[in-house]
């Protein structure tokens, strides 16, 4: 890419990494990567191979803006203080990181939750949305008003008081995630059956009815409906969405819960509509690519 300066979009995941680099009049330039699954998580390893990724991507135009989507929590100065999923990147400065890498540039980090909800809401036309996003975790983030509503975090709403069999990553019993994640399902499936289900496995399963594999699937229809009800109470939003790469891939999954959320209307409240997820397990990169490029306009209003 040549010309004007490009915006960089990362969607980093427990485990892969997804980059978009887009330049006005040219068509985006994907790539994409798994974590290494040898031995436990090394944050320097995992560093080595964004950066080597960055690299091989990033040709001709300089990046003016960076935006990036994190599953971590990170603080104000920009040090992750949790990620379950990769514990050993607790204490890592992502933000001196980024800064080093694109020297120059624009950077804004966000949770990849809220950038999910941003784009779907940006995608379907909805100023107040709400969006539960399933993968290897259950993350998610509301929308008001067009903006983005910081720190929440979907995934632990507690869902299931007397849940006892599957234990969060963050400690707890009862959170979505311990009953709606990719990891939390496959478990379930392999209980169920007997033996180690593989996705692909698990998909097929469910397509031919086998009660073991629908078993599998009520836990997590149920929590992600009871999230996007209570969610619905708080916030009244336009629509309720529901992505991630799980979700995009098992047949039926928005639909069962599109249902279950139907049932809890009341007097005097109608339950979001459930959509499925129009950009698919890529809404969190499209979020992040929407970050650099208000980060960008910032940046121009503001010289």
């Amino acid at each position: 890419m040549t010309g004007a300066a490009a915006r960089l979009g990362i969607d980093v995941g427990g485990t892969k990494v997804a980059l978009r680099l887009t330049a006005d009049g040219r068509p985006p330039r994907d790539t994409a990567f798994h974590w290494s699954p040898d031995g436990p998580p090394d944050p320097e390893a995992d560093w080595a191979a964004l950066a080597g990724e960055v690299a091989r991507l990033r040709t001709g135009a300089p990046i003016g803006a960076v935006g990036v989507a994190l599953p971590a929590t990170v603080g104000p100065s920009g040090r992750v203080t949790a990620w379950p999923g990769r514990p050993g990147w607790a204490g890592l400065d992502v933000g001196a990181r980024l800064r080093a890498l694109f020297p120059g540039a624009a950077v804004r980090w966000a949770d990849d939750g809220d950038l999910a909800a941003l784009a779907e809401a940006e995608r379907a036309g909805a100023a107040n949305a709400v969006y539960l996003g399933v993968g290897t975790g259950v993350g998610g983030g509301v929308v008001l008003d067009g903006a983005p509503v910081t720190g929440c975090e979907v995934g632990h709403l507690v869902v299931d008081r007397s849940a006892r069999e599957e234990r969060c990553d963050c400690g707890r019993f009862g959170c979505v995630q311990a009953a709606a994640s990719g990891p939390a399902i496959l478990r379930r499936a392999a209980r169920l059956c007997g033996h180690a289900v593989a996705f692909a496995e698990l998909r097929d399963a469910l397509v031919a009815e086998e009660r073991w594999a629908t078993g599998a699937l009520e836990p997590a229809y149920d929590a992600l409906a009871a999230a996007a009800t209570g969610l619905g109470e708080l916030f009244h939003p336009d629509l309720a969405v529901l992505g991630g790469g799980v979700a995009a891939a098992l047949p039926g999954f928005t639909e069962a819960v599109a249902g279950r959320v139907a049932a809890y209307a009341r007097p005097g409240y109608a339950p979001p509509p459930v959509r499925r997820a129009e950009l698919g397990g890529l809404s969190s990169l499209h979020g992040a690519v929407l970050l650099a490029e208000r980060e960008e306009a910032h940046r121009g209003r503001t010289r």
